[in-house]
């Protein structure tokens, strides 16, 4: 019983270290973990014009004028 405590214990303590190490290092300065600056400008969101769905423009498809959400949709088409 006295080591099976122990062995909880230490789980938690690496727990414990682990997080705290997560937290420094996002918030130190060119860390990789660091969020895009709010200077940036926001991704435009474009509708797709076979289904409705609103996705970021470099994730989605163009054909001519359209945008569609996938490469599926841009093969059906625009849906009138």
């Amino acid at each position: 019983m006295r080591s099976l405590l122990i062995f909880v214990l230490v789980l938690i303590a690496i727990w414990w270290v682990r997080r705290a190490l997560t937290r420094f290092d996002r918030s130190r300065p060119g860390a990789g973990g660091e969020k895009r600056s709010r200077s940036a400008e926001p991704e435009r969101m474009l509708g797709c014009a076979h289904c409705g769905l609103h996705v970021p423009e470099s994730e989605g498809v163009r054909d001519g004028e359209d945008f569609f959400c996938c490469e599926e949709h841009r093969r059906l088409g625009v849906r009138r």
